[in-house]
């Protein structure tokens, strides 16, 4: 990930009034350690698949430890599956993976009650959402329906299926993929969808040392076949509960705040971020924090994170588009203007 930048002349790392007023006990340095260790161990282990992408990887791992859900955009054969597939073996967790179609139904993704005639009763039969990490393949293929059948789970974690809620196993994760480029049959992500995805990612094209090093790694058989669990997927919960403890000062919240408001009130935009991309803000930056061992959230880890979270939140103004306006320069802009906590004016 990024070292600390030096927007505005000031490097925020070294900045009083963030860390804590109290010292760190032993055992929450202990724990910060462990986090620090067992997230860079997940990484790396990840790492020996897909090849030349850490910081994807750091981002899609950040957001299962901050409890979110991921969309990844990108042309097909880039490995967004198999990141996915890597991350649920590296965490020793159950994987599936979900073929979005216009005919797919949305008891295929929930589940459903089956007569038993022996029993004489109906018995629930889990869908494919059943697994702490779900991949959604070209998501915006399937009906909205469908897409809506997703929505109880991503936020709440359970399903609901004749009357009767199933609470979905921990550690739980959805990563929807879609194609940017190929529009023809799709049904495009209402809103209410999109703001449940805690960070939108793009993998991207190896570069040529890279594209060399797959052929060796993955020529005649692929990695993932070979590759043996990190840590457990219980270890998971233990991340998730210590990142929670990580302390956010009150001018990092207003920071926070602040970032998120101006996406509100700048001239271009005709769409501002949520409320929730606020809670996904402070969550992930908590996350963040903790996989650097830090004790204490800087405006540095908001600024790393606010462009996979805030990006696919953002809607352009028709007349800003024509003048060749776009969301990344705008957010760009937001980062530039708005004023870090303690530096000078």
């Amino acid at each position: 990930m990024d070292e600390p930048s030096t927007t505005l002349g000031v490097n925020s790392a070294h900045l009083v009034g963030w860390r804590p007023m109290t010292q760190p006990s032993p055992t929450i340095d202990a724990d910060l350690d462990w986090f620090r260790t067992t997230f860079s161990g997940i990484v790396g282990n990840v790492e020996q698949v897909i090849r030349g992408k850490r910081e994807t990887i750091e981002l899609l791992t950040l957001c299962l430890v901050a409890e979110g859900h991921v969309l990844i955009e990108d042309v097909p054969g880039v490995g967004k599956t198999q990141l996915a597939k890597s991350l649920a073996r590296s965490i020793e967790g159950e994987f599936q993976r979900i073929q979005f179609t216009p005919d797919l139904l949305p008891s295929d993704i929930t589940g459903v009650s089956i007569w038993n005639r022996e029993a004489s009763r109906f018995e629930f039969q889990p869908g494919a959402i059943f697994a702490n990490i779900v991949v959604g393949d070209e998501i915006n293929r399937a009906s909205p329906k469908t897409q809506a059948a997703l929505l109880e789970a991503m936020e709440e974690r359970q399903v609901t299926v004749d009357g009767t809620t199933h609470l979905l196993p921990p550690p739980f994760m959805v990563v929807a993929t879609q194609n940017p480029l190929e529009h023809e049959g799709t049904y495009p992500l209402p809103e209410a969808q999109l703001d449940r995805f805690m960070a939108r990612l793009s993998i991207g094209y190896p570069d040529r040392d890279t594209s060399l090093d797959i052929l060796e790694t993955h020529g005649e058989v692929s990695s993932l076949e070979s590759l043996q669990p990190s840590i457990h997927a219980e270890d998971v919960l233990r991340l998730v509960r210590i990142g929670r403890t990580v302390h956010v000062s009150d001018g990092v919240r207003g920071y926070l705040t602040d970032l998120v408001e101006a996406t509100r009130s700048h001239s271009e935009l005709l769409l501002g971020a949520s409320p929730r991309s606020a809670l996904y803000l402070f969550r992930l930056a908590k996350a963040r924090a903790a996989s650097r061992g830090e004790e204490y959230v800087t405006p540095d880890d908001l600024k790393a994170i606010a462009h996979p979270v805030l990006i696919h939140r953002m809607m352009l103004r028709p007349e800003a588009h024509m003048r060749g306006a776009t969301i990344d320069r705008v957010l760009h802009d937001i980062l530039e203007r708005v004023r870090v906590p303690g530096a000078a004016r």
